[in-house]
């Protein structure tokens, strides 16, 4: 059971702290500053914030004391080149290496790439091996300008097996630390395409991949057009037929221990992006996909346009407790497993990313 929770806001990192069955709000990090996302590494409790500033840049900062104290580390970078030379527009999330990896960081950015860090975050390389892939060329951005790196899933069973996800450029994966990689999205399918690339792999819009701890030859994502999910270690994906509500959105959650429980966070569709009917809902699946819980208890149903991003779900070590932000700066959180939901605060910036830790 965590202690504390995050959420990465247009303001500041808010941090919040347990209090029996409540949480209070105990500071606020970055104060005015844009947090796009936080990564809580477990092996030695250190956090890493994203902060994006515009015109001032990406910038990366370290507490390795709680968040008492921060220190600015320099951001990946793009490697130096012609006049077409890409420039990092924005850290979309971050991914601590196995245990047996001390010091292993990942980091995937707008425009599309991946990077290593071998040293907690002092310094960046970039993976060559997927920025030069040929089928890298027919990328696209998705809600972007540019292709986005937003999931970084470190098999559990082997720290150098890592899979992505990139909107739009669909799921890859590496079995050898990043050397070498193959597409992995056969199996889903895109609405937005002309109908001969429907099922063109390379093209697929995955919102957010996640993978199941205890079982990790099962992974979800929900897609531009739909929820798929693998249970073969990314050879082949399925659609989820049957799924009430909608199967537009961004956030997807998975159980820990249970690989057929999973959450998420519906929207209307693409063009409108607000719950179904102004009301905020949680589906929950608990058998695969095969059928679905709505879950309203808590959640505001008369006039609500939340929208809840693709870091803005997280789920705990123990599968009981959720917690869940949205764009129009509401935070709630759920120890039941999404049975009923209690607010936080509803007058938050709008949130990006959401963390236990």
């Amino acid at each position: 059971m965590a202690s504390r929770m995050f959420a990465a806001t247009r303001k500041g990192l808010m941090e919040y702290r347990r209090n029996g069955t409540n949480w209070d709000h105990a500071r606020t990090h970055f104060i005015g500053d844009p947090v796009a996302n936080l990564l809580v590494d477990d092996r030695d409790d250190a956090l890493y914030a994203a902060l994006d500033l515009g015109h001032f840049g990406v910038k990366l900062h370290r507490s390795r004391d709680g968040g008492e104290s921060w220190q600015e580390l320099d951001p990946p970078k793009y490697p130096k080149g012609g006049d077409g030379a890409p420039s990092l527009v924005l850290l979309w999330t971050m991914a601590a290496g196995g245990p047996d990896q001390p010091g292993r960081l990942w980091a995937g950015t707008l425009p599309g790439g991946l990077f290593r860090s071998d040293d907690h975050g002092e310094t960046w390389s970039m993976v060559e091996s997927l920025w030069n892939m040929p089928d890298r060329e027919k990328w696209f951005g998705g809600g972007t300008d540019v292709p986005g790196l937003h999931s970084i899933c470190v098999d559990p069973r082997d720290s150098r097996r890592i899979a992505i996800a990139v909107s739009c450029g669909g799921t890859w994966v590496s079995e050898d630390d990043g050397e070498s990689w193959r597409v992995c999205s056969h199996g889903m399918w895109a609405e937005y395409v002309p109908p001969e690339a429907k099922f063109d792999p390379v093209t697929q819009d995955p919102h957010i991949m996640v993978q199941c701890a205890a079982a990790p030859d099962v992974y979800w994502v929900q897609h531009h057009n739909g929820i798929f999910r693998c249970g073969d270690n990314l050879e082949s994906w399925q659609e989820v037929t049957g799924v009430p509500v909608s199967n537009f959105g961004f956030a997807v959650a998975v159980h820990p221990h249970d690989p057929n429980t999973a959450w998420f966070a519906p929207a209307l569709d693409d063009a409108a992006r607000y719950p179904v009917d102004g009301k905020v809902v949680v589906m929950r699946t608990k058998d695969g996909g095969k059928s679905f819980d709505v879950i309203r208890e808590g959640l505001p149903q008369n006039q609500a346009y939340d929208l809840v991003y693709r870091h803005g779900l997280a789920v705990d070590d123990t599968g009981n407790e959720l917690l869940m932000g949205s764009t129009t700066g509401s935070l709630w959180f759920t120890a039941d497993g999404a049975d009923s939901w209690t607010l936080v605060n509803a007058h938050l910036p709008p949130v990006y990313a959401v963390k236990f830790g």
